[in-house]
């Protein structure tokens, strides 16, 4: 009887240190993109669904009046740089002029010989010369700041215009969420995109099997493999109430996308 005892007890023992599980193949993330700017969407290729994209825009939102507001904008700049580089040309011949009235009024104020009227008269040159020099140096300071506020236009329109065209680099599109046509405000679902650059395995594990993963080997396939866990939740899951979400990094290739593997943990 307690050899019977001690044999179901291993059995049990080794069924617990077995434990089998199956996971798809998925990719390490699963992108979904929404519209950061409103517009009618004018493309979306949905031939680019299902495939790896390397470099392409697959939803352009309309942007024609952002793009010609932004031709103006970049005109408008050029045009007050060059403004502001002409009127920081003035600046030193100005400031020169205003320091010989100023020297003249100052040498003439004295003189016993210079009329009272002469004197008026340098002292309204030397103010003259004085304020037209402090109102180009004004000038400039305005033009600054037109071109700082220009600057800034022309940076949001650029992100505005780069926010309604949906560029891709090397990621697979699984679906486009819109349709030509229609009109994607802002928060629109546009696209559902997959990083394929590598993979993960995700499994549900139990209490026990958390418990003894320090002491268990992962084998992948009926073959023992020195992967480990990448991640493993310290809260159950909110579906699987009773296991912990648990996931294994591998790299692109070693499985198919969407192929099974079973997962044992020894």
């Amino acid at each position: 009887m307690k050899l019977h005892i001690l044999l179901l007890f291993a059995f049990f023992n080794t069924t617990l240190s077995a434990a089998e599980h199956y996971a798809r193949v998925e990719p390490i993330e699963r992108a979904t993109i929404k519209a950061a700017a409103a517009g009618q969407v004018l493309e979306a290729d949905l031939s680019m669904e299902g495939r790896l994209v390397k470099d392409a825009v697959v939803v352009h939102l309309d942007d024609r009046l952002d793009r010609k507001d932004l031709e103006h904008s970049r005109r408008t700049l050029e045009l007050l740089r060059s403004n502001l580089n002409l009127t920081r040309e003035m600046l030193p011949g100005l400031k020169e002029s205003w320091k010989r009235q100023e020297g003249y009024f100052r040498r003439l104020k004295d003189l016993s010989t210079a009329s009272q009227t002469q004197k008026d008269q340098a002292y309204q040159a030397m103010v003259t010369a004085q304020n037209q020099y402090l109102s180009t140096r004004q000038q400039a300071i305005n033009l600054q700041r037109s071109i700082l506020e220009m600057e800034q236009k022309i940076a949001t329109l650029e992100d505005r215009i780069a926010k309604k065209n949906l560029r891709l680099k090397n990621r697979y599109l699984y679906r486009l969420m819109v349709r030509p046509g229609e009109f994607a405000g802002i928060g629109t679902l546009l696209a559902m995109v997959d990083d394929l650059s590598r993979a993960k395995l995700v499994l549900y594990l139990s209490a026990d099997e958390i418990r003894g993963l320090s002491k268990s080997t992962l084998w992948l396939n009926g073959k023992q493999s020195d992967l480990r866990f990448s991640k493993i939740w310290k809260e159950t899951d909110d579906t699987h109430l009773s296991s912990y979400r648990a996931e294994i990094e591998l790299p692109a290739g070693l499985y198919p996308f969407s192929s099974l593997v079973k997962v044992e943990l020894k």
